[in-house]
């Protein structure tokens, strides 16, 4: 039966509105050598952040197959962003957003998901943290027939990345004459690196793939067994989700959430980009993925997947002491150039 009218026009409406963001060519000195990395800026999208795209095409696809109507409720776990994307979304389609988030998120998170009318229900370690918070949801779907987004498990996440993110960024490199060599990205569902990854390697399958944790709390590396407290919200939520394929991917990069937020400062400082602390993290992991593939001139793409203002009231307002392993000290920003 697919859409009515009035839903398809909301959706060409919101399409208008997520993707299609700028790649940005970032000039700098690392430890006194000439570099560029190339990040997409995320920030564009409808609600803030990289996480509009999986909202919107899940969204999109379960409303095409008639999985979900107007008023019906939906219900997901999420560290923020996802959750402030399906609270926009949900708003505008009519459908009323409940989200189950650990209760040590920033305050600005709460308050921007409530400000978009979604109901919030706080889960504490005690009730199972973040893993707490998909029980929750998933409860709350077989119990009141809410329609569950599954952002950790649905391989739709891969696919919207596959098919708008990593088309832009083949798109947009090649204006810059440039053929990619890597991409990193932080790991929140692993939709990003996923769907990005298998559109780069399409054309280019010498391209590698770096999967990006927080030093602090290895999830990854220790296949699923350490868990620490960082604070890079966005990525390392405690398990290695469904639709991250680890064979896939190359090295997992870390980098230490201080040395993230002094880089996200710095961003913000010279070039007035006010970027959350997970762009800080990825900026350094292209670096790092640089130094791995052995070339300071290698094509390395990360995204900066959301600005500074759901971090206002974190450790991002201050400057972190400097540890001799920290990157971001011997940072220094000259400019940067953006293709549509």
């Amino acid at each position: 039966m697919g859409m009515n009218k009035k839903m398809l026009e909301k959706f060409e409406g919101l399409a208008a509105m997520i993707g299609n963001t700028p790649l940005l060519e970032i000039s700098l000195k690392y430890k006194g050598e000439n570099r560029k990395i190339y990040t997409k800026a995320e920030y564009y999208n409808y609600s803030g952040s990289i996480k509009d795209r999986i909202a919107y095409h899940i969204m999109r696809q379960a409303y095409e197959a008639d999985i979900i109507k107007e008023g019906d409720p939906i219900a997901e776990a999420t560290s923020g962003n996802t959750g402030i994307a399906f609270a926009a979304i949900g708003a505008y389609l009519e459908n009323p957003v409940t989200i189950f988030m650990p209760d040590w998120m920033s305050k600005e998170r709460v308050n921007l998901l409530q400000s978009l009318g979604a109901t919030i229900r706080s889960v504490s370690k005690e009730e199972g943290g973040f893993t707490g918070s998909i029980a929750l949801a998933d409860k709350m779907g077989l119990e009141e027939g809410a329609f569950l987004p599954h952002q950790f498990s649905n391989p739709l996440n891969v696919d919207a990345h596959y098919q708008t993110t990593g088309q832009e960024i083949l798109n947009q490199i090649a204006k810059f004459i440039k053929i990619p060599d890597g991409i990193v990205a932080g790991v929140g569902t692993g939709g990003t690196i996923m769907g990005i990854r298998k559109a780069l390697q399409e054309i280019y399958p010498n391209c590698k793939a770096f999967p990006l944790d927080p030093a602090n709390s290895p999830t990854m590396a220790s296949g699923g067994k350490t868990v620490g407290a960082h604070r890079i919200a966005g990525i390392g939520d405690e398990f290695i989700p469904e639709i991250v394929k680890l064979d896939q991917l190359d090295d997992i990069i870390m980098v230490d959430d201080s040395d993230a937020i002094n880089m996200s400062r710095k961003l913000s400082r010279i070039f007035g980009m006010g970027v959350g602390i997970s762009s800080g993290a990825n900026f350094l992991g292209a670096l790092k993925t640089q130094d791995i593939l052995k070339n300071k001139d290698a094509v390395v793409v990360t995204v900066f997947a959301d600005d500074n203002k759901k971090y206002l009231s974190t450790d991002l307002m201050e400057e972190q002491p400097i540890k001799p392993d920290h990157m971001a000290q011997d940072v220094e920003l000259i400019g940067f150039k953006a293709i549509k």
